[in-house]
């Protein structure tokens, strides 16, 4: 009976401490598993906004875009809204756009985010997912930086602050 015992307490505790090493595993290599890396010219997509239009990425070029994606639910993503939406007014007349992609949710919980916080740089939503898994997004928030050119300059994954979003516009400026 001890016998038995032990060999099921020895069986779980293995299967748990392979658990712990896959997540380990997962999390330092989540990193690598971005589809979209810097210099490669950005995925093109075709998403619409809250009003109805249509935008493709391919329409941007000649322009800087700060590709912002993010959910109503990340609290890191609604502390970086308010920061992203000041320095999208001062950098929308200078070549730098902003079109926040939303991962999933639906039209009325965006709606009711941007009015609170009221955000008025383009927002659309992927719904289907396919956006997010052009790019290998996980985990919210993550901005990607995309020159003039359609490249991507840089990403920066978690939450940001205001000067940092200065910063990277200003990389980005055409």
């Amino acid at each position: 009976m001890k016998k038995r015992r032990l060999v099921i307490r020895t069986l779980v505790l293995l299967i748990l401490g392979a658990a712990v090493a896959y997540t380990l595993y997962a999390n330092f290599t989540k990193d690598d598993q971005l589809k979209v890396a810097v210099g490669q010219k950005a995925p093109d997509f075709v998403l619409t906004d809250m009003h109805g239009t249509k935008h493709h990425l391919s329409d941007y070029k000649g322009q800087g875009v700060f590709l912002n994606f993010w959910g109503t639910w990340c609290k890191p993503c609604e502390t970086e809204m308010p920061y992203i939406n000041n320095q999208y007014h001062q950098f929308k007349d200078k070549g730098v756009q902003v079109l926040a992609v939303n991962v999933s949710e639906s039209n009325l919980a965006v709606e009711k985010f941007a009015e609170l916080h009221k955000l008025d740089f383009p927002i659309v939503i992927d719904k289907d997912g396919q956006v997010q898994a052009a790019y290998g997004i996980d985990p919210l928030p993550v901005s990607f930086l995309i020159d003039k050119n359609g490249k991507v300059v840089k990403y920066y994954t978690g939450q940001l602050s205001e000067e940092t979003v200065k910063e990277l516009m200003n990389q980005i400026k055409p």
